[in-house]
């Protein structure tokens, strides 16, 4: 017993694909000066799947001479996998396909070699057809990252799983858990992690020092074992707060040339390192504003002291006034990135890239999307989505985001004609850009399970499946995601499938209305309260009144509905327009308004937080029937997860609903219980 689970690369469940009990061997067509780790990775990977799979584990053939494309044995009735490399594909494709008896998984590169293994085992482990396989794949998203928020004591910021996997005792880990994380990663097409916080802090400073090179460096090569290049987050004060200068002007030349001589050492000693992530200017972490600098100035003096090594500096364009006066009703928290980073268009070098958050203020339920989405033209752009679930349940609630993911990706900016929606730009279709990509803040810790709540798997899984092929439906990820996990059972995959598709809606539902998000219980976020942030400074404000409820963004407020292109504009600054379930966040609305559906904002606002409970007991109910069908420790688990996710349901209803009956003074229609 290893302590933690395999997830959806268990292989101790037989699997019925008798196709499979033929093949033998794995003939290996690359030439000794081409295989490297992810070679050998991948003839471990098939190895072990057809052990544990199968029953029996093919032997390795190497065929150093032969052509590429050609099987090897024709009509001798014995079955191999044949891994090549060939010329003309894209970089990290693949081709998985049947000839003459054997399976051949065609490749670019390395990389693609993996990726086809990966996705071999995952036809076997839902027990499809083999040797009618013809599958060519090649990842939209160039980059395709897990921004970790571990802590180099071994806690994790928004930590909802345990402790860290990467850290303890400010030491860097590196065992079989972690092998296994880039396992898991690389198998769903994840080809970037950051392994710390964004909030760089006391030993995390010294990472890119001799303390921790080391181990930076065995991490970094595990990783690229499996096509993951590690990055880090980077503490834009290192040469004030390690000792060394006292600024940290971007354009000091002093400044310059001490991260040009530190870029030197730690790419030297670490050559897989991809980059490096920042976080500056906000929530007081330093950054070029100190020095009455901007964001290009800073981000640009670290691009080109990473630039010589091929090395890319993420900024993130989470920055916001964290001092804002609650009485202010001008001042908008969801402007500050737009207004940081618009004008700085084209200002970046080209081995920047803006990492901009799914919407304008924090990972909430509901969001619009990004007004810099479709407003920048000229600057490498990644979208970033958060499935640690910090505003969403944290793990203990069912809440499945990859529909939330897919809405997002496909959201119209206006940008172009065509070629316009999210998902274009941040694949680099639109504006022809390959330094772009999706990051998602994850939600692994050291729990038996790493992810808290065991169906929250779905979403670390999801994500990296909506990255390499984001055509894919969220049904169908969901569905892919049961069977590799739980196996075939139809009865599993219903309920489970029930269970996944229902979840976002339903807590949407009992928690905030019509895309008002907050009302969180401050600093840990779990649970409501409803004015826990309404006179903090964080500018997290529901404006509710007597009379009405919702923050006023149109042109009459605080402009923020006009920072996108037309026609989202029109129809974000019309509260006639607006669609319901934004419709709080753009508009501050009587109580009475009739939505759409023919409802009051009231009686939506009661009426949602009844069904969203309802929907949960539902839920809860049809997990019951799974008894015996699911492993024991993963149900008894997974039980007390829907237990809790009912209690705090009813918590969010009741509070929510009182507050607005003693706010409004309008009594629900259908005279249920308010308190």
């Amino acid at each position: 017993m290893m302590g933690y689970e395999q997830l959806w690369l268990d292989y101790t469940r037989k699997a019925s694909c008798g196709e499979a009990e033929g093949i033998e061997y794995i003939c290996v067509r690359i030439s000794d000066t081409e295989q490297d780790a992810l070679i050998q990775n991948s003839v471990k990977e098939l190895q072990d799947a057809f052990e544990g799979l199968v029953g029996s584990r093919p032997t390795l053939r190497r065929d150093n001479g032969a052509g590429t494309g050609a099987a090897l044995s024709g009509s001798t009735g014995r079955h191999g996998i044949c891994l090549a490399l060939r010329e003309g594909m894209g970089a990290e494709s693949y081709h998985l396909f049947s000839e003459k008896g054997d399976i051949v998984i065609e490749a670019s590169d390395s990389r693609g070699i993996l990726y086809g293994t990966f996705d071999l085992i995952r036809q076997m482990k839902m027990e499809e057809p083999l040797f009618t396989l013809d599958r060519t794949k090649a990842p939209l998203m160039p980059m395709r990252m897990l921004n970790h928020w571990d802590n180099m004591d071994g806690s994790i910021e928004r930590g909802y799983s345990g402790e860290s996997f990467f850290f303890a005792d400010h030491q860097i880990l590196v065992n079989d858990r972690t092998r296994d994380y880039a396992r898991l990663a690389a198998s769903v097409g994840i080809n970037a992690v950051v392994i710390n916080n964004v909030n760089v802090k006391d030993a995390a400073t010294w990472l890119i020092t001799d303390r921790y090179l080391d181990k930076v460096k065995e991490l970094s090569e595990v990783f690229a074992g499996y096509g993951i290049r590690l990055y880090m987050s980077l503490n834009y004060a290192a040469p004030v707060e390690l000792g060394e200068l006292d600024s940290a002007d971007p354009l000091s030349d002093q400044v310059g040339a001490w991260w040009n001589q530190k870029m030197k050492t730690v790419f030297g000693r670490v050559p897989n390192l991809g980059g490096f992530l920042i976080k500056a200017d906000s929530e007081g972490r330093p950054g070029p504003f100190t020095y009455g600098r901007t964001h290009a100035d800073g981000a640009n003096m670290l691009a080109r002291a990473v630039a010589p090594y091929g090395g890319i500096i993420i900024w993130r364009c989470f920055v916001y006034n964290c001092m804002q006066d609650w009485r202010d009703y001008k001042t908008d928290r969801a402007r500050s990135g737009y207004d940081n980073f618009m004008g700085l268009d084209g200002s970046f070098l080209d081995n920047v890239i803006l990492q901009i958050k799914n919407g304008p203020m924090d990972f909430q339920v509901r969001e619009p999307v990004h007004p810099l989405f479709g407003g920048l033209t000229k600057t490498n752009q990644m979208l970033e989505v958060q499935i640690a679930q910090e505003y969403t349940g944290q793990q203990r609630h069912l809440c499945y985001l990859l529909p939330m993911f897919q809405e997002i990706l496909q959201f119209r900016t206006y940008v172009k004609e065509g070629d316009d929606t999210v998902r274009d730009i941040v694949s680099g279709r639109t504006f022809g850009q390959h330094n772009c990509g999706m990051a998602a803040v994850v939600n692994t810790g050291n729990d038996e399970n790493w992810t808290g709540h065991d169906m929250a798997a779905a979403n670390w899984y999801g994500f990296g499946r909506l990255c390499f092929e984001p055509e894919l439906s969220a049904e169908e990820i969901a569905r892919e995601w049961i069977r590799v996990t739980y196996g075939n059972d139809d009865q599993v995959e219903e309920i489970l499938m029930f269970l996944l598709m229902s979840s976002w809606p339903a807590y949407e539902s009992y928690t905030s209305p019509l895309g008002i998000g907050w009302m969180v219980t401050p600093n840990n976020h779990y649970g409501p309260s409803v004015d826990g942030y309404e006179y903090s400074r964080w500018g997290t404000y529901h404006r509710a009144d007597h009379e009405g409820i919702g923050v006023d963004r149109s042109h009459e407020g605080t402009g923020y509905a006009l920072l996108y292109r037309e026609p989202n504009a029109s129809v974000y600054d019309n509260k006639d327009k607006c669609p319901d379930e934004l419709l709080l966040f753009f508009h501050h609305i009587p109580y009475t308004w009739k939505l759409r559906s023919g409802k009051t904002v009231i009686q939506h606002i009661y009426d949602s937080h009844f069904e969203g409970v309802e929907i949960v007991d539902e839920m809860a109910e049809q997990f019951m029937k799974l008894q015996g069908k699911l492993p024991d420790r993963a149900y008894e688990r997974m039980a007390a997860r829907f237990r809790e996710q009912k209690e705090h349901a009813r918590e969010w209803r009741d509070q929510i609903n009182a507050y607005f009956y003693r706010k409004s003074g309008i009594l629900d229609e259908r005279e249920r219980k308010i308190y």
